[in-house]
């Protein structure tokens, strides 16, 4: 995995201003567990509307009304940097009260069962079944633009769902076997190419993620990160 460089240029689409009533912005913590990209995704979500905080102290993690889990970099360094602060029992803590959690790139492909890279096969955190592993593409790391297929009834891509975002990964989960027990609790799943189809993004009850960087996606990006928030 490759840390992401900010792309020339973002596609154009029009968003709203974020509301200035400091007293209405949801709550939103970024983890701060060593991964980089921190300060963009804290940027961008306060240009969605949040009051947004960097830090890893638990009682923090756990009132958010939003939690973000950045990733950058190989999945096996990634989920040992969030062992290192417990990050994975808050994200389980989080989850069994419903409280809401946001993956980004490597902060999505550590929820499912496992990683395999560059030989290594690291466990997961095991919210979701299935396996990280390299994209079979001729050319790695996949890192630019690209559209992606979205369900209807998606509350992450309402309004954008025609909008290309950034990508920067050779890894991705390219099946998914979750099934929802009731229309109700169906999990949404969101798909792109780059030499095969993968996983670009979930929203599964109060746990959703995405394989492309938010925060790097300009407007349309924005917007999403906005209709997370709203849907706090």
């Amino acid at each position: 995995m490759t840390a992401a460089t900010q792309p020339d240029a973002a596609p154009l689409t029009s968003t709203s201003s974020p509301t200035t009533d400091t007293a209405a912005r949801k709550a939103v913590v970024v983890l701060d567990y060593g991964s980089g990209n921190v300060h963009s995704a804290v940027k961008a979500l306060e240009s969605a509307g949040a009051e947004v905080e960097l830090t890893r102290d638990p009682d923090a993690v756990l009132a958010a009304d939003g939690l973000l889990v950045p990733g950058v970099g190989a999945f096996d360094a990634v989920m040992r940097q969030l062992t290192a602060v417990r990050g994975d029992e808050l994200i389980d803590r989080r989850l069994a009260g419903g409280r809401p959690v946001l993956g980004i790139c490597v902060g999505q492909q550590v929820l499912f069962e496992r990683g395999v890279e560059r030989g290594a096969e690291t466990e997961g955190l095991g919210q979701w079944p299935g396996i990280v592993r390299e994209l079979h593409a001729d050319r790695l790391p996949h890192m630019g633009w690209n559209t992606v297929d979205a369900p209807e009834d998606s509350v992450l891509f309402r309004g954008i769902e025609h909008e290309r975002f950034y990508f920067v990964h050779s890894c991705a989960a390219t099946e998914w076997t979750l099934e929802g027990r009731t229309e109700a609790t169906r999990p949404l799943v969101t798909w792109a190419e780059h030499g095969e189809r993968f996983v670009a993004a979930v929203e599964n009850g109060p746990l959703s993620a995405t394989q492309f960087h938010p925060e790097k996606s300009g407007d349309a990006g924005i917007r999403l990160l906005r209709n997370w928030i709203d849907s706090l």
